[in-house]
């Protein structure tokens, strides 16, 4: 078996592919920019334009890969999300893929919005494996270049955020990574889902707080009304409908 990681060079996949390197087991990197430095199997997928689709598959066929058999869902940075995701599941199903791992959030239920979607498809065809991973916010934010609180904290030295005083168990994204491997690679799938929490419940205070004392430098936390934090994320040239899924998680968080 072959498995397809999609979003290749994302947070969770780049880290999900030395764990499957060092397991031996042979898999292909799938994202819009293929990197040229990368010693991984590569392919180009774009979840807004099918006729990119195909290309993970024939890939993996002129590269003398086995036929993929698994895929690690990651869902593109949009609202409307589940047309495509789900249309693209179809389509694997017809390649003969047995198994589906979806990288959801802890606050969207099976048949809830976005990723609940396709959760909930998942979870209604028959002769299929899947696996739903709904991890909290990632630690890597804060320390991911691209991330807009990685940059605030670059240019600012500030984080901002609408939870106000509320909790947040950030993850890692390696926990995460840990998790989707055994859930891609275990003979047994349990066709559930699991809601992945971090160690600790912190504010984002408490996470201003830690990052002055590791990175030597006063960070603050500007806290935000939801509507505020949307036009901040805007201005970071993140799109409109991008923003505002985001704020509809925190929001779901805080219910």
């Amino acid at each position: 078996m072959t498995i397809l990681l999609l979003g290749g060079r994302g947070k969770t996949a780049s880290r999900i592919a030395p764990l499957l390197q060092a397991a031996n087991l042979p898999f292909l990197l799938a994202s819009r920019s293929v990197s040229p430095a990368s010693h991984y199997h590569q392919a180009y997928f774009d979840w807004t334009k099918d006729d990119s689709y195909d290309s993970p598959f024939t890939k993996a066929a002129t590269e003398g890969m086995a036929p993929i058999t698994a895929i690690y869902l990651v869902p593109p940075p949009i609202f409307d999300l589940a047309p495509p995701m789900i249309h693209f599941v179809d389509f694997a199903r017809q390649r003969g893929v047995k198994r589906f791992v979806l990288l959801s959030a802890s606050t969207i239920e099976k048949g809830g919005p976005a990723m609940g979607q396709v959760h909930e498809y998942l979870d209604s065809l028959d002769a299929i494996e899947y696996t739903i991973l709904r991890p909290t916010w990632f630690m890597e934010n804060f320390s991911h270049p691209g991330e807009l609180q990685h940059s605030a904290l670059q240019n600012e030295s500030k984080i901002y955020s609408a939870a106000g005083d509320g909790k947040i168990p950030f993850i890692s994204t390696h926990d995460v990574a840990r998790v989707a491997f055994l859930a891609l690679t275990n003979e047994k799938s349990y066709n559930t889902d699991y809601v992945l929490l971090g160690p600790e419940l912190l504010t984002y205070d408490g996470v201003a707080s830690i990052l002055t004392s590791v990175i030597d430098r006063n960070i603050t936390h500007v806290k935000l009304s939801e509507t505020e934090l949307a036009k901040w994320m805007e201005s970071m040239e993140l799109p409109t409908e991008t923003a505002e899924m985001v704020v509809h998680r925190v929001s779901l968080w805080f219910q």
